[in-house]
């Protein structure tokens, strides 16, 4: 961009490494020309959503009313319905982004869409859904995003395996995340032994963030004491910082080293669950306190007003 970013908090957030991605989509969107303008005035470089973003896209306005018409006429289960209008705003919406992923060499321009949930605890399934989305969609910039469930772990590296790239989601804990990217690993290994280029696979890993704390202050509270109460909205920043050292960790392996040697490209972290749930914190907490170079923020549209608005980077020596 080419403006001055002076007070400009999501420029200077850009400019920090951090790419922000937008935790929404709908056909509204897509067709008011609110992405575009979201992608040029506030730095948005991609789009996840799932399935409850999709249930409220469908709950407002009417931009869905003709091809719901036109799916019941054909006879359509409610099932291929959601599939065919899901995929279509997909498809849609990586075109529009299809400029900055060609920008970034696949880097960012990733929309995101999620395997049935109820696939989650059937590794089979939601491989032959991913394969399935990821055949209907038919983008390079697409992610499949699979649920970080124990079968979803062997669902991970069969789906990399095939080439696909993968969003993988639901991830609370270190020793979950760890094993995270093993799959993804795992996967990029099978991936190269059967010719695909590891250049063109990508991945990110979506750690979840405000949901730790009111879990966690919740269980604070219960325990009143005033040393367990002075601990409330401490545990998810310091949890995730925990996972980027985990990342960092991992990327001194040899697998993955050697894979990095042959083309692959790192599993960024990716912070999602980055709306405020509590109101007693500041509302861009969550993005400001993980302003780290090289991963991905992911914020609903009421944190990206808010740091658009107010937004500060933490005091980092020698930035200034």
């Amino acid at each position: 961009m080419s403006r001055s970013t002076a007070s400009d908090p999501l420029a200077d957030l850009a400019a920090a490494g951090v790419s922000i991605w937008l935790d929404d989509l709908s056909r509204e969107l897509l067709a008011g020309g609110e992405l575009e303008k979201l992608i040029a005035d506030r730095y948005v470089v991609g789009v996840t959503t799932n399935p409850t973003i999709f249930a409220s896209a469908l709950s407002r306005g009417d931009r869905y009313t003709e091809q719901l018409r036109r799916l019941a006429a054909e006879g359509a289960s409610v099932e291929d319905a959601v599939f065919a209008i899901t995929t279509d705003d997909v498809r849609a919406a990586c075109r529009v982004f299809a400029p900055i992923h060609e920008r970034t060499d696949g880097l960012d321009g990733r929309v995101s869409i999620e395997v049935d949930p109820r696939l989650a605890k059937d590794s089979d399934a939601t491989v032959k859904q991913a394969v399935k989305l990821w055949d209907a969609v038919q983008e390079p910039n697409l992610f499949v995003k699979i649920p970080a469930t124990r079968e979803g772990l062997t669902a991970i590296t069969e789906v990399v395996a095939h080439g696909i790239s993968v969003n993988v989601t639901l991830i609370f804990s270190l020793d979950r995340y760890r094993a995270v990217m093993d799959a993804h690993a795992a996967g990029l290994e099978r991936a190269r032994q059967a010719g695909h280029a590891l250049t063109g696979i990508h991945s990110v890993a979506s750690f979840f963030v405000s949901r730790v704390d009111t879990e966690v202050d919740r269980r604070l509270d219960a325990i009143g004491t005033p040393e367990a109460l002075a601990l409330k909205g401490r545990t998810a920043v310091a949890n995730a910082r925990l996972a980027y050292e985990a990342y960092e960790s991992a990327a001194t392996e040899p697998l993955r080293q050697r894979l990095a040697e042959a083309g692959a490209r790192p599993q960024r972290p990716l912070w999602a669950s980055t709306g405020v749930k509590d109101p007693a914190y500041p509302d861009t907490m969550y993005v400001s306190e993980l302003a780290i170079p090289g991963t991905v923020n992911t914020m609903p549209g009421s944190a990206l007003a808010a740091y658009a608005d107010h937004g500060t980077l933490p005091r980092v020596p020698g930035r200034r």
